[in-house]
């Protein structure tokens, strides 16, 4: 199985990816921002085409390949369930990632929702930087979240994280 964790930045993809990997049996955190955090040290900015030069790792061609190639090789070597965090809000992408996820295993995706007050307050709370990159991209994320593509929807603000857990546990069949 693969369980995809979508949300703006301060959504609580993380917590919630710690969460489930403790009570999802054989289960890892396979994080797509690593191979990201990979490209953007490997491929300097005069090699990019002009359209992967936003500051986006997502905007990086290869970024959605390598996510899926990751995942694909840690399913064939480890054979363990996938918990997989990360802010996926273009539509292009997520169609790409989760197609060919759902290639590999039985694929559950969740959205966590909270409103832009919350989330800056979660950002800020964790240490980022006011008005950095993370605090820019919360109005786009939520807006482009908000599509039907990108459901099944769960309110962060509403429930608290072992309450978010449970209901993802009860409808991966888990609880």
């Amino acid at each position: 199985m693969i369980v995809m964790i979508n949300g703006a930045f301060g959504s609580g993809k993380t917590t919630q990816a710690e969460n489930l990997a403790k009570l999802i049996p054989n289960s890892m955190i396979v994080d797509p921002e690593l191979s990201g955090y990979l490209l953007r040290e490997l491929i300097p900015d005069l090699m990019r085409q002009e359209h992967e030069r936003s500051g986006d790792f997502q905007d990086l061609d290869l970024w959605r390949v390598l996510v899926v190639e990751v995942a694909k090789m840690v399913k064939l070597k480890y054979n363990r369930n996938l918990i997989v965090p990360m802010t996926l809000y273009k539509p292009y992408n997520f169609n790409y990632i989760k197609d060919a996820f759902e290639k590999l295993d039985k694929v559950y995706h969740f959205t966590l929702m909270a409103s832009k007050a919350s989330i800056h307050e979660r950002l800020t709370i964790r240490g980022d930087t006011v008005g950095g990159w993370q605090f820019q991209q919360t109005e786009k994320c939520l807006s482009a979240l908000q599509a039907s593509v990108f459901s099944e929807h769960i309110d962060s603000e509403k429930l608290n994280a072992d309450e978010i857990t449970q209901y993802i546990l009860k409808q991966i069949e888990l609880q």
